[in-house]
């Protein structure tokens, strides 16, 4: 496998600071005040560990350094990612390794399926690394999970947060049929910071995407979509990306800060403030989509069983509350 190699000049642009601006964050400078959360350790976050180390498992919450894993584990909720831990592309803004990936566990699905059955989840959120070496893009991998969740958890909703594919209608399609409640790609930025930050993808391409997974999908599956702001765009800018995934009948949207991982990645320019995010949720919400979550910590699977309706009480504090009010 090959070596990561510094995402802070991706592309062959030398110069990030030319899109970014002159004006960025230092690496270890100090966060503002709302940053700040408990660190992980909580019985239920020890006991999700544990379980996902005995099942050889992966979950982006840990491979891409997610500031809500101590919240998110604790509540008994996580995002696991399959097809292996190395990825083909190198995003700026990303902390999954990159390289020649070699993973392939035919099993893996059922592993997932039994660790969600195990969890007693609501909810299950499955994603994965890009896999351009493989033909179908890893979509066969997907479908998989898909149907191992609705043989060993059927009360579970299932939300899969999917590449691209390359653009390929068909490995998209055969993951829209077995109709996941949810289907997320995230479109990540606005058009004009792809070349810096979504090297090998293109924001027309991901648009197209989850306009033909609708298309698709119809009634049956509702389509979400996340940005993150910190890279020198504008309100205005943001406003107008929501509206393109709007137009493409993007019912769910998630707005957070970018927040670099190394200094290897992509600078900060700005931290934005919780007030700010409160225009964009209330600007989203103006577009038409159903549900918006935009916060500094929001994260694209963050309360994602919150986005959906929901039929089960839930797993940890949510199956404890739901009984104290029964």
């Amino acid at each position: 496998m090959s070596a990561t190699r510094s995402r802070s000049h991706p592309g062959g642009i030398q110069d990030v600071l030319t899109v970014l601006g002159p004006d960025t964050e230092p690496y270890r400078g100090r966060k503002p005040p709302w940053f700040k959360v408990p660190a992980p350790g909580g019985p239920r976050y020890r006991q999700l560990q544990q379980l996902i180390i005995a099942e050889n498992l992966h979950t982006v919450c840990q491979e891409a350094a997610c500031p809500n894993i101590g919240e998110c584990w604790q509540r008994g909720t996580a995002t696991f990612m399959i097809l292996g831990d190395t990825c083909t592309r190198r995003c700026g803004f990303c902390n999954v390794k990159t390289g020649k990936p070699t993973w392939n566990d035919p099993l893996e699905p059922a592993r997932v399926a039994r660790s969600v059955a195990r969890m007693h989840l609501r909810h299950a959120v499955i994603t994965s690394v890009d896999r351009d070496d493989l033909p179908d893009y890893g979509a066969g991998a997907f479908v998989g999970v898909i149907r191992q969740i609705r043989k060993q958890s059927p009360q579970t909703k299932i939300e899969v947060l999917t590449p691209d594919f390359r653009g390929q209608e068909m490995p998209l399609a055969k993951v829209i049929h077995e109709r996941p409640d949810v289907f997320n790609h995230n479109v990540e930025v606005v058009p004009r910071l792809y070349p810096v930050a979504r090297r090998g993808s293109t924001w027309e391409r991901s648009n197209r995407v989850l306009r033909t997974a609708k298309e698709i999908g119809g009634d049956e599956v509702t389509t979400k979509s996340g940005l993150m702001v910190g890279l020198g765009e504008s309100l205005d800018e943001m406003v107008d990306a929501l509206g393109t995934l709007r137009s493409n009948h993007v019912a769910v949207v998630t707005v957070g800060q970018y927040l670099r991982p190394t200094e290897n990645h992509l600078p900060v320019v700005r931290y934005w403030h919780p007030e700010e995010f409160a225009a964009i949720e209330k600007a989203a919400y103006e577009l038409g989509f159903e549900h918006v979550a935009a916060g500094p910590l929001v994260r694209s699977s963050y309360h994602a069983d919150e986005h959906v309706a929901q039929t089960e009480p839930g797993a940890g504090p949510l199956r404890a509350a739901a009984a104290a009010a029964g």
